[in-house]
């Protein structure tokens, strides 16, 4: 009996994947699925749907289970992270946060469920969320009943974390950037643990030179470009990058975390915004003593209430 061997691996993007030398994406995170349903723990109901079935692309949707005909609640547009490769809107760890966050806020949810690289390469991802977007406020009798009978249309925030919050910045800025008189209202933004970057490490970055190169090889993975990490998708301070006094939105919410390689990136983010133009409500939430994107991992821990609970607070504040 001729022995097995494991196929070749070519390239080891740490920890999400390998790319073996037939060209296989071998995903060893984000892989698993939760099913939509009933949860019994928050009353919260979610279902899936197929928002584009020319290209696939589709979301889970969440509603409280208590919401009355009529009634209208503030939408949630959530979108996930997974540094651009992996994970899911169907993935357990953002299907439990999504019902928690929805029964915390009241609200109705949209989890976009973009196409990963490096199968469909950036900027992919951002061109599914925009057309979800679109299909949100312009999708006419397309959309389900749950967002054209139960969204109020002045209260649509966008939320993310990691990549899904990078996402959410560019979604604000290309609003403002298509219509002078946009068709499309985001009330608020909330930015969990950014995914930004750059070659030049900051803050503690700077002593972290083995953290800063893996999230320089996520980067360089899903956007091979000569203009590497400072590619304006990932750093949006560079010169010529688009302002931030062109969001299109009302306020903005930054949550950092203490113990996150990204975490300066985030600060950057948030005291840029305050030195710019931009007028709107900008608050920073910094959780201390926990990692990147701990209230996926951990929804159970304190903190993550507490940040659920912040998030909460952020939709339904005028």
């Amino acid at each position: 009996m001729a022995a097995i061997t494991s196929p070749e691996v070519l390239l080891e993007v740490f920890p999400y994947l390998r790319v073996l030398k037939d060209g296989t994406i071998d995903r060893v995170a984000g892989t698993q699925v939760a099913p939509p349903g009933l949860d019994p723990e928050t009353g919260v109901l979610s279902k899936d749907i197929v928002i584009l079935p020319q290209t696939g692309v589709s979301a889970r949707l969440y509603r409280p289970n208590t919401a009355k005909p009529g009634t209208k609640l503030p939408l949630v547009v959530y979108l996930h992270g997974g540094a651009f490769c992996i994970s899911s809107a169907a993935d357990p760890c953002y299907h439990t946060s999504l019902n928690n966050l929805v029964a915390e806020a009241n609200a109705i949810a949209v989890s976009v469920n973009y196409r990963l690289a490096p199968e469909y390469p950036l900027p992919t991802a951002y061109e599914d969320c925009w057309a979800t977007l679109n299909w949100v406020f312009n999708g006419g009798e397309d959309r389900d009943s749950w967002v054209k009978d139960h969204v109020d249309f002045g209260r649509v925030f966008l939320v993310g974390d990691s990549a899904g919050a990078n996402i959410a910045h560019h979604l604000a800025l290309r609003i403002k950037d298509s219509d002078p008189d946009p068709k499309m209202k985001i009330a608020g933004i909330g930015m969990v643990n950014p995914y930004f970057w750059g070659k030049k490490p900051i803050g503690g970055e700077v002593g972290d030179l083995v953290r800063k190169s893996m999230v320089d090889t996520w980067w360089n993975f899903v956007c091979p470009s000569e203009k590497g990490s400072d590619d304006p998708l990932i750093n949006p301070f560079l010169d010529g990058a688009p302002g931030l006094e062109g969001l299109a939105c009302g306020k903005v919410l930054v949550m950092v975390a203490e113990k996150d390689i990204l975490r300066d990136r985030g600060r950057l983010y948030y005291e840029e915004l305050v030195k710019s133009k931009w007028g709107g409500r900008k608050e920073l939430i910094e959780t201390q003593g926990e990692d990147h994107d701990f209230h996926i991992f951990n929804p159970n821990c304190d903190k993550a209430k507490i940040l659920i609970r912040d998030l909460g607070k952020f939709v339904n504040q005028d």
